[in-house]
């Protein structure tokens, strides 16, 4: 291709506009290189503006700070614990030596608070090397008025289930805090619903909270940071191929405005674009089934366009097969699926399959949650969908799904499409596995099992609630297991859970420099890859909260000062 005339031309050019591909331009431009980012959509953040935000860093320099202890070599136990043999150590190594840097870095040099989340422990309890808490960072508050209202208005919006009746933000403690009721958590939510409501005129614009939380905290203060630094994003400039001269990548041509524009990449390329979360066709090729794009949580313009565009210029892919796994709830009139992150470990509830039977902990990381599903599915005893059956104590109680606890939106509150098309109530066990369509003997079986454990708090099945991990989101007023709660006041509920996910996990294949590699090892010169289009370094594991944008955020970080040079720190 005739690479002699450009339209534009930068040092480092970067596809994606999510955490990873921010952090990478504020690292280019601070080791001196010009940067541009261009994005598909017309909102920027992708899935990092739709996520909980989290970075899961070991051994980062805050865990001092409140009483935690850690080391690389505790940390590579516990990966290479998790992950197993099937992704280079090298890769490995290297995200727990960058990823402590790009922390310090963010918070110093970026001016990016980041908050420890003390109590949010590691996914796999029993592994060793693994933590109680203290290696997951969330972005502190956002205040969006740091922002013009149209920069503001063009970050992709959060989720509904991370906002208080689709309106109010919460952080991460805020969240745990409201849902298992943990003490002091009315006067948090009276004191966030006064912060929303006082923000005056703006309640008289948009219903959109300026106090950002969760992944709009992240996403606000790194575009923040590239506002203070001068580096553009192009919205609306979805890339359409590859400019490669003489086996380099140099350039990318974007479609804009109906008109293809032709951009240099002086140092190189960074793909931190997505993977395929709604792409139908690249589900159904590569990941187990059944699958629907309307299962997921991820962004809806992830169709791995990067992906593809690698594949034309030899990249290899990996683990195409695996996705950021989590049991999920397709809500009538809502855009993505909503993830149960909390809901699955209260106490109260139970998950069953097609025979009305147990298959899994119900508070194993979420990640878990639906590798079981799909494991346990077979015609004979389907799991998907699973089902979650709760009694009215626990939907008077706690937040579900789309619903309030009942005490502050009792059933005749929620909407004809939500009791129609969403949850099914009745006043007994039989009636309800009918409108389920499970079975009924087997539904009465499991809960009576259900309220054995709960008496006793032992779970002899699965063991439920019996590790730090489990218990963050159990009931701390519950005892004596605060995830374990009796099934037996009419009437009850249930409602159908698909093996959804935050976003799929393989892409293409790079080395510990994000450097993007054929299917013979070799480097393709130029392209660089984070995120959810690369193949991930937590291979088919999740360590801990935050194993997504730790890593997109760490290898964005490495891309740029591979293709730049220099060190930051």
């Amino acid at each position: 291709m005739n690479t002699k005339t450009w339209d534009h031309s930068t040092d480092f050019l970067i596809v994606g506009s999510g955490a990873g591909a921010m952090v990478a331009a504020i690292t280019a431009h601070d080791l001196g290189a010009s940067t541009l980012l261009v994005e598909k959509s017309p909102q920027y953040g992708g899935s990092s503006a739709m996520s909980g935000g989290g970075l899961w860093v070991p051994n980062n320099h805050k865990m001092k700070d409140h009483g935690f202890e850690d080391s690389f070599e505790e940390a590579l136990t516990y990966v290479k614990g998790t992950v197993g043999d099937e992704v280079a150590e090298q890769r490995i190594i290297s995200y727990l030596n960058n990823a402590p840097k790009i922390v310090k870095y963010l918070c110093e040099k970026a001016e990016i608070e980041l908050d420890l989340v003390p109590d949010y422990a590691d996914y796999y309890q029993d592994v060793p090397g693994s933590k109680e808490g203290g290696r997951t960072l969330e972005a502190a508050p956002f205040d969006a008025r740091q922002l013009s209202e149209e920069e503001f208005l063009q970050m992709r919006q959060p989720p509904p289930q991370e906002l208080i009746m689709n309106r109010v933000s919460m952080n991460i403690p805020e969240a745990q805090s409201a849902l298992t009721h943990s003490p002091g958590w009315i006067r948090k939510m009276l004191v966030r619903f006064l912060e929303y409501c006082s923000d005056i005129p703006w309640r008289f614009k948009s219903k959109r909270d300026r106090r950002c939380a969760m992944g709009n905290a992240l996403v606000g203060s790194l575009r923040l940071a590239l506002k203070n630094r001068n580096i553009p994003i192009w919205l609306n400039s979805p890339a359409k191929q590859l400019i490669v001269e003489e086996g380099r990548v140099v350039g990318i041509e974007i479609r804009q405005n109906g008109t293809n524009v032709r951009i240099q990449g002086v140092k190189g390329v960074l793909f931190a674009a997505g993977g395929f979360d709604n792409s139908a066709v690249m589900r159904d090729k590569y990941l187990p089934k059944p699958t629907r794009p309307e299962w997921s949580c991820g962004n809806p313009y992830a169709t791995g366009d990067a992906i593809n565009m690698g594949l034309e210029v030899g990249a290899a892919l990996e683990m195409m097969d695996e996705g950021w796994w989590g049991p999920t709830v397709v809500v009538p009139g809502e855009e993505r699926a909503r993830m149960l992150v909390i809901e699955k470990s209260l106490p109260g509830g139970v998950m069953v399959n097609k025979q009305g039977k147990r298959f899994v902990k119900e508070t194993a990381a979420y990640n878990d949650i639906v590798k079981a599903m799909y494991a346990n599915h077979s015609e004979a005893s389907p799991c998907v969908p699973a089902y979650l059956v709760f009694d009215a104590n626990f939907r008077k109680k706690y937040p579900v799904g789309p619903l309030l606890p009942g005490a502050q939106q009792p059933d005749w509150a929620v909407s004809a499409d939500i009791k129609k098309l969403f949850i099914k109530k009745a006043d007994t066990l039989d009636e309800l596995a009918r409108l389920l369509g499970i079975e009924a003997q087997g539904l009465k079986d499991t809960v009576q099992q259900m309220n054995d454990y709960a008496r006793t708090g032992v779970d002899l099945e699965f063991h439920r609630g019996e590790n730090a991990f489990d218990q963050f989101y159990g009931d701390k007023s519950v005892t004596p297991n605060p995830c374990l709660g009796p099934i037996e006041t009419g009437p009850f509920y249930g409602f159908e859970v698909y093996p959804g996910e935050l976003g799929t996990k393989g892409g293409l294949k790079v080395d510990e420099y994000a450097r993007v590699l054929t299917e013979s090892g070799q480097v393709i010169a130029g392209l660089y890859a984070t995120g959810n289009c690369s193949a991930p370094v937590m291979g088919r594991s999740y360590p801990g909260a935050g194993s997504t944008l730790g890593p997109a955020t760490t290898f964005g970080y490495v891309a740029a000062q591979n293709a730049i040079g220099g060190d930051l720190f």
